[in-house]
């Protein structure tokens, strides 16, 4: 009890905070010398940190810099840059004089963010280095609203003269060797802070407003279930622009006093994390799903008594934690999890640090499997839910109360409820102020009385408990009238480490198809496994394939109705990503460009059909 007081004690209320940048100011009053950042040197290649005291002085050169450059309260700036303390030092700088921060993925299309710039009439662009600024070259005709773009980085010396524009200026010219304090010129709670720009998984995105009470409230709500404490330590990897990292992983822990170190990369993730050693972490599904990908690979490849014996530790790891749960009954075999634990579990955890005291996943759904294996091990996997609309958070697991196949219960002060179809409606302070500069669409999604339209079907049970069972948008009908959530099926597909990329098709035909991209690593196994010579070009061979895949297909989807079998499959050699345009920032599927690009494959899946 004392701990929990203790850690409530740091934590700043919204009422003080009022802004978020007033956040940022009572922090640095609160903890002046306490560690804020950790990020890592490439020149000193070591990696150093920020006390809040040296943020705000950073942050008060980036305000003076902003000052002199005409800007008004409201006008918006955006930021394109990887995670680092330059991101927040630039943010809080521009929130302090009332401007409205608009974060752009680094990874994304410059076409895409070219039209976040004009839709928003961006007047300011922060980018990381002029490697960026040249792949904006090439539509420069198109951004002419920017009237100041600021490149962090030094120029590389092949790139000077490309960057010769009167509007161009690297930040070590820009910012003012010494300056005053942080200014913060707004006070209202209700203004506009935020303009985040949907991924756009169809059509083009929609910029969501959110104001500094929108986020100051989620964050606050989040730490009354979830205990992050002062000395915790976070390691960032998600990009700020993702709306759960701007909240959970960037304002909870300003609110709380804790540090968060910025990873270097998501490549370099596995050394981060055993360097850094951190004590919690923020992540989406993939980042859980890959490491349990390493893990059954690694047990492939081992004897049979290691997978029986990691299958055992997992099996009475998890008992234990059903029974903690109140829903299960104390085991003989839980007497075993001191040795379990030092033979199998901490070896596992210790590849992420060793000190973790649980892990928060969001972003979608998180496999079932997955979560059971990290939970039998001894490691927490805390699921929620959210949408960018809703700033993000609306449900979580809290860890003495825990529903893995679950999102959680609503946060406090977040109402939920379904509506037609099944659709989970949202009401609370956290629900976006409306989409910019798009009336019919914000009156399309939000009620006159506040309740905001999800669209995620939902289940909500006697507790209170909300499952996500699928997507309005996503279900696939089938000619027969059956529906199917792709999202589902396909989680399920991917639990085979041989399939990298999966997508169900079959909207409006007679059956189920789907199209794979298989794991490169796997593939050669695959091959020499059945005889094949790696070519798809032979029609035997290709039926051949195509016969093993279904097979394993069909495996993985036993337990789900018999009119969702899969019955016919395509092998796409080409991963979809981000730079040729099938997966958003956020790694969501394109699923209307995915079906454009490969529509000649879909149609030959149903040629005769």
């Amino acid at each position: 009890m004392q701990i929990e007081q203790d850690r409530m004690a740091s934590v700043i209320p919204v009422e003080i905070a009022k802004t978020l940048d007033g956040l940022f100011k009572e922090r640095v009053r609160r903890s002046p010398q306490q560690e804020a950042y950790r990020y890592f040197n490439p020149i000193s290649e070591q990696w150093s940190g920020y006390t809040w005291e040296q943020t705000s002085q950073f942050a008060a050169r980036w305000q003076a810099a902003l000052l002199k450059e005409s800007l008004v309260p409201g006008d918006r700036v955006a930021v394109m840059m990887r995670n680092c303390p330059e991101w927040v030092m630039f943010e809080q700088a521009a929130l302090g004089l009332g401007l409205v921060v608009i974060p752009l993925y680094t990874d994304d299309r410059v076409e895409n963010a070219a039209y976040i710039i004009n839709d928003a009439n961006v007047k300011f662009l922060l980018l990381e280095n002029s490697h960026q600024w040249q792949q904006f070259l090439s539509i420069h005709n198109q951004i002419e609203g920017l009237q100041r773009i600021v490149i962090l980085r030094p120029f590389e010396p092949d790139s000077v003269d490309t960057c010769d524009n009167v509007r161009v200026v690297s930040a070590r010219d820009w910012l003012p060797a010494h300056t005053g304090e942080v200014k913060h010129i707004n006070n209202d709670p209700q203004a506009l802070a935020t303009i985040i720009y949907t991924s756009g998984t169809s059509g083009r995105p929609k910029g969501v407003m959110l104001s500094h009470h929108n986020i100051l409230t989620n964050a606050s709500s989040c730490l009354q279930v979830i205990p992050v404490l002062p000395d915790d330590l976070l390691l960032s990897f998600l990009p700020l622009s993702h709306t759960f990292e701007r909240t959970a992983g960037y304002y909870v822990p300003m609110m709380c006093g804790a540090t968060i170190a910025y990873a270097r990369s998501i490549q370099q993730l596995q050394e981060d994390l055993l360097t850094i050693r951190p004590t919690l972490l923020i992540s989406v599904p993939r980042i859980y799903e890959r490491v349990y990908a390493g893990i059954r690979a690694k047990l492939a490849e081992g004897s049979g008594f290691a997978r029986w014996l990691f299958n055992f530790a997992v099996d009475v790891g998890y008992s234990r934690f059903e029974c903690q749960q109140g829903r299960g009954y104390q085991r003989l075999s839980h007497v075993l999890w001191p040795l379990l634990e030092k033979l199998v579990a901490d070896k596992v955890i210790g590849k992420l640090g060793g000190r973790l005291r649980f892990v928060m996943s969001g972003g979608a759904a998180l496999s079932a499997e997955v979560s059971r294996i990290f939970i039998g091990l001894g490691l927490p996997i805390l699921q929620g839910y959210g949408m960018t609309e809703s700033s993000p958070v609306v449900c979580a697991n809290r860890l003495e109360d825990n529903v893995p196949a679950s999102v959680g219960l609503p946060i406090p002060g977040v109402e939920v409820k379904l509506g037609e179809d099944n659709a989970l409606l949202i009401r609370g302070p956290n629900v976006m102020l409306g989409y910019w500069n798009n009336p019919e669409a914000t009156k399309a999604i939000i009620s006159s009385d506040g309740w905001l339209n999800s669209g995620d079907i939902a289940s909500i049970d006697e507790q209170g408990h909300v499952t996500i069972t699928g997507r309005l948008k996503e279900i696939v009908v089938l000619s027969t009238g059956e529906k199917v959530p792709p999202a589902d099926m396909e989680a399920a597909i991917m639990r085979d480490p041989l399939f990298d990329q999966v997508m169900l098709i079959g909207e409006a035909r007679s059956y189920l198809s789907v199209l794979v991209v298989l794991n490169p690593a796997r593939q050669q196994d695959f091959i020499k496994q059945y005889g094949l010579d790696g070519s798809l070009d032979n029609e035997q061979q290709r039926q051949q394939v195509e016969e093993i895949l279904l097979n394993k297909v069909a495996h993985q989807t036993n337990e789900f109705p018999g009119y969702a079998k899969i019955r016919r499959i395509a092998v796409i050699p080409e991963p979809w990503g981000i730079e040729n345009g099938l997966l958003t920032p956020t790694l969501k599927l394109k699923r209307t460009k995915v079906m454009e690009k490969y529509q000649a494959e879909v149609d030959k899946l149903y040629t005769g059909h």
